[in-house]
């Protein structure tokens, strides 16, 4: 019941694993989302996060071009998510994949950064560009 572990050779299958899980409609994401707040039960937080594992490969995509590998950024991003999950307040009027979206994009960010290094000649430029 765990989440499929991503590595370059199996980034295909892992992409094929992600696309059967089906994406919750609002509805049902408050319904879970509210359980989950209120009881803290496993089952939940693997449903909230498995239904929005495409949106982290979608993100993961704009951040290809930064010299990272897709597959690592796509393990950050899935962090940031279940993250995201684990703070989300269902109760506060939006829905997860718009709070998800900056802590997707924060692990992503400070991956690129860490693995770049801030040495390097062209730091400064990185950080504008991905800030």
């Amino acid at each position: 019941m765990g989440l499929p572990v991503v590595s370059e050779n199996t980034l295909q299958s892992y992409l094929a694993e992600v696309s059967r899980h089906p994406v919750l409609s609002p509805e049902e994401e408050f319904t879970i989302a509210e359980r989950y707040y209120r009881d803290r039960s496993v089952e939940d937080a693997h449903r909230l996060v498995v239904s929005n594992l495409r949106y982290v490969i979608k993100i993961a995509m704009e951040f290809r071009d930064y010299g990272c590998r897709l597959a690592d950024l796509i393990q950050e991003g899935n962090i940031g998510l279940m993250v995201a999950v684990k703070k989300f307040d269902p109760h506060k009027g939006f829905r997860l994949i718009t709070y998800a979206t900056w802590w997707i994009r924060s692990f992503m960010q400070e991956f690129v950064l860490k693995t770049r290094g801030l040495v390097r000649r062209n730091a400064r430029s990185l950080k504008k560009k991905l800030f």
